[in-house]
């Protein structure tokens, strides 16, 4: 009984993990976008309080959305081989960001073009900025897994 206790215990960290991975990787897409609209200092203020109380969380559903197959793979096989450094969860989390790239490019996600009434391929998800970016949300959201569940790996099975 106290095995199947810790193993539930284990999996409710590892989501409270996953919640604070995609809050994280949210994060981190908002500071280098918003960071490069050029907002005022009267603007930042009010964009940056928006942004921590709506945005970040509405953005991190997304997140945890799209990126959940390939952080269940990686967040299985690491526990499983019981990883708990920093690094192997920053390098799993840009694969993540990798993995959630080449679906995003291979769904051949569309935007309306504002001068023609069709549906046209966006020419941002070839450039290698988009690419940069959920990488880099990868890599934040890796270390935001690791400091709640990462750290404790593998902990659950005996004589560990």
């Amino acid at each position: 009984m106290a095995s199947v206790l810790t193993l539930l215990l284990r999996l409710l960290v590892m989501v409270v993990g996953y919640a604070a991975a995609s809050l994280a990787a949210s994060a981190f897409l908002h500071l280098t976008v918003l960071g490069a609209q050029g907002f005022t200092a009267e603007e930042a203020h009010w964009v940056a309080l928006g942004s921590i109380y709506f945005s970040i969380p509405f953005v991190a559903l997304f997140v945890a959305y799209y990126a959940f197959l390939p952080a269940a793979v990686a967040v299985v096989l690491a526990e499983y081989v019981g990883r708990r450094d920093w690094l192997t969860y920053a390098l799993a989390g840009a694969a993540v960001g990798l993995a959630a790239a080449g679906m995003l490019w291979q769904s051949g996600a569309t935007v309306v073009d504002r001068d023609a009434t069709d549906l046209t391929a966006n020419p941002m998800l070839a450039g290698p900025r988009l690419l940069a970016l959920l990488i880099g949300a990868g890599i934040c959201g890796g270390l935001g897994y690791w400091l709640i569940a990462g750290r404790s790996a593998g902990g659950w099975r005996a004589g560990t």
